[in-house]
């Protein structure tokens, strides 16, 4: 079975950091862009941030620019994502998925070209 497990949410005060892990399991995903989206309630799904299979390109949304910073152990099979300086705006659930290989979106923002999800990771930033 093909599985996406986050792992490192909780609650935190804001201006402190916070570090996500996504951990695959049932393939690799060594040859996929991985992302991490987030979402709050009454609200589509957004991107975050996104890495090339080789870990070497890295896409981000601009509210998150500067302060998050996506990464990946292939050996592992694992992504993260660094959160540093939050925002009670940064308040939502995050979900780690796999892109699709046949996907066209350069930008890779789209949900809809994400194949694999996780479960989400609740992350709450108090003020």
């Amino acid at each position: 079975q093909v599985q996406l497990r986050e792992s490192g949410g909780g609650l935190v005060q804001a201006g402190t950091s916070l570090r996500l892990s996504c951990k695959g399991s049932g393939r690799t995903f060594s040859d996929r862009t991985m992302g991490w989206f987030r979402r709050v309630p009454r609200k589509e799904r957004e991107f975050v941030a996104g890495l090339d299979w080789s870990g070497t390109r890295t896409y981000y949304a601009d509210a998150v620019k500067g302060r998050f910073t996506i990464s990946r152990d292939n050996a592992e099979n694992m992504v993260y994502l660094q959160m540093s300086s939050l925002k009670p705006e940064d308040t939502a659930v995050y979900y780690c998925a796999a892109e699709s290989p046949y996907s066209y979106d350069s930008d890779h923002v789209l949900p809809r070209d994400y194949e694999y999800w996780g479960q989400g990771t609740q992350v709450t930033v108090s003020a």
